[in-house]
């Protein structure tokens, strides 16, 4: 799904994103709701930001990336920890392209995200290479999401990648 975001383009850097995990839910500008495999997901834009929101019997498992004030966790390269039953693996990238090179890789990615069942991007008036994507899949038991934020006056698109799935319980060993 495609939409155009009612709001001016102000998270303006990749360096101001930060990462959050199990915050509560913010208020978006766009959402689309899903349901994998038994697992129901909210995709939500927050701007030039994304939240994830994701339901199972297991829990409930929230990720935020957003220019969000007062946080002190800027968006790291790579985490991976527990979150209830769940083993939770995130990571992101920045990469720097030439503006030709940028408004290909956009226009690629938005005609990707756009057509994809379980896809939302939202882009800003006036600017239609500036824009926030996410893609949501299950694969084998696991829940994966990747996202992409572009920052065109600066030639930045950060890609985020995450998967959640269950935690293996540990074999036992037969002595």
């Amino acid at each position: 799904m495609l939409t155009t975001l009612n709001t001016s383009y102000t998270d303006t850097r990749a360096a101001d994103l930060a990462w959050a995990l199990g915050r509560e839910p913010l208020p978006a500008l766009a959402a689309l709701d899903l349901e994998l495999k038994g697992a129901k997901m909210q995709l939500r834009l927050l701007g030039a930001s994304h939240q994830v929101l994701l339901e199972e019997e297991r829990g409930i498992c929230s990720e935020t990336v957003a220019c969000i004030p007062g946080s002190s966790t800027p968006l790291p390269l790579g985490v991976a920890k527990r979150v209830g039953d769940w083993e939770y693996e995130f990571a992101a990238r920045v990469e720097v392209l030439s503006p030709g090179s940028f408004e290909g890789r956009a226009q690629e990615l938005l005609a990707l995200v756009s057509d994809h069942p379980h896809g939302l991007a939202g882009v800003f008036p006036g600017s239609p290479h500036a824009f926030t994507a996410l893609l949501a899949q299950h694969h084998e038991g696991q829940v994966h999401w990747r996202t992409w934020h572009a920052y065109p006056q600066d030639g930045q698109l950060v890609a985020t990648r995450t998967r959640v799935g269950v935690r293996m319980p540990a074999a036992v060993s037969a002595n």
